[in-house]
């Protein structure tokens, strides 16, 4: 099962909508300023509960959404969303404090020690300060600096801040004046956290328990490249297909306690399945040093770079750096006849080539375009150019386009793809950055 991108934004839009009308059936309309600083405050503090319900919602790893949408549209939608939310914390936070000091009289600063002075603003304002933190440390700027373990570390207060908000909501007068409103507030927030426990915790732990994976053989690839082929019992159950991602989790000190994401180099078969990894940080250069036997928990599949979004007879697969190691999964397997396949490969150089024995081989036997395009990025020929695309591949434009590879490559390829006429529906990617 899928969730098509469509019907889970209209079903966002429309849960939206009803929380706004449920403020509307309880507003009173006065044009007193205090008045009109609480009916603002009560509208942005409930579009603001909301949006924490479907920041938790997106980053649920809910399968039927994570394989229809995207995990990096999730991803992207979650960070943008993220910021609304903080936006509207802020202007609940303000508009309450503005309407209170108009009530009694008081100073804005007078009448926020008074305010902290009830149990369950207080409570509030530290989810509120909770959330603040978790925005703080996301910025792109900040994010960059902060170590991930602690970035996630600082990302799991998101939980607390909306246990702390939660309670807050019941006890306010959009919640609390009503008793269906009661219980269609508390159903949307066991159903979220249902669905955290249950795909977070419940699922991992259990094909952890059932599958007993364990890495059997690292080997190099390439310059700070290796391969890592796990065995385990009934990896047919996870049902992974080429273009996927598993999130990866090696028992071993240093790398335990991080989830890492990579996409599976080679179909799985005969209860082996292998991923390939470039060290670019401190944990992927950990990767490189693991010892067979290792112990490995894997969550997933995810990503919907599939076979699943094919439109079109012809395939073209665009490849950028160890972007390679999706796309070579997708190589072997996609269903095409001769000549209806290319795999285009961008690197800087011919040493930098990942996996390059194992493309000629499926090239020959699947009697498939294979295309190496070397050279530096800021060379005078851009072999990802409009006019070189369609050179390569003269009838470009009746191919469904597969694209992996770093940012920048990937944006760039997606300017020339389109301007070569593939239509932008028609290029499917996965990019996770944000």
């Amino acid at each position: 099962m899928r969730v098509d991108p469509r019907v889970l934004r209209t079903a966002l839009t429309t849960g939206g909508a009803m929380v706004t009308g449920l403020w509307a059936v309880q507003a009173h309309h006065s044009a007193r300023l205090d008045a009109l600083f609480a009916t603002a405050a009560h509208l942005t503090g409930l579009l603001a509960a909301y949006g924490v319900l479907v920041m938790l919602f997106l980053m649920a790893r809910v399968p039927a959404v994570e394989h229809g949408v995207g995990a990096d549209r999730l991803a992207r939608r979650h960070a943008l969303g993220g910021r609304w939310v903080l936006s509207l914390c802020a202007a609940h936070t303000l508009f309450a404090l503005c309407g209170y000091a108009a009530h009694t009289g008081d100073d804005l600063l007078s009448a926020g020690v008074r305010l902290l002075g009830y149990p369950g603003l207080a409570a509030a304002a530290l989810g509120t300060a909770l959330f603040g933190a978790v925005g703080v440390t996301s910025a792109r700027a900040v994010r960059r600096r902060v170590p991930h373990e602690t970035w996630r570390a600082v990302h799991l207060l998101t939980y607390v801040g909306a246990g702390l908000a939660f309670a807050h909501q019941l006890a306010g007068p959009d919640i609390a004046g009503s008793a269906l409103a009661v219980w269609f507030w508390s159903l949307l927030h066991t159903t979220v956290a249902v669905l955290l426990v249950w795909y977070r915790l419940v699922v991992p732990v259990r094909q952890a328990l059932r599958h007993s994976l364990r890495v059997r053989e690292v080997t190099v690839e390439g310059p700070d490249v290796v391969s890592v082929v796990m065995q385990g019992i009934g990896l047919d159950e996870l049902r992974a297909e080429p273009g996927q991602f598993l999130r990866w989790r090696f028992l071993r000190r240093g790398l335990w306690h991080t989830a890492l994401p990579f996409s599976l180099s080679a179909p799985v078969r005969d209860d082996r399945v292998r991923i390939t990894v470039k060290a670019i940080g401190t944990h992927t250069r950990r990767v490189r040093r693991l010892r067979p036997g290792t112990r490995v928990l894997a969550t997933g599949p995810f990503g919907a770079l599939t076979a699943h979004r094919r439109s079109r007879r012809k395939v073209l697969l665009l490849a950028g750096g160890v972007g390679v190691t999706p796309m070579r999964a997708l190589f072997e397997t996609l269903p095409c006849a001769p000549g209806d396949l290319t795999l285009l490969y961008r690197a800087s150089s011919a040493e930098q080539l990942v996996l390059r024995a194992e493309l000629e081989a499926i090239a020959a036997s699947r009697e498939a375009h294979l295309h190496f395009l070397l050279g530096p990025s800021d060379a005078s020929f851009d072999p990802l150019a409009p006019q070189a695309l369609r050179n390569l591949v003269p009838d470009l434009a009746e191919h469904d386009v597969y694209l992996c590879g770093p940012p920048g490559m990937a944006h760039a390829a997606t300017v020339a793809l389109v301007r070569a006429g593939v239509p932008e529906d028609r290029i499917h990617a996965e990019n996770f950055t944000y």
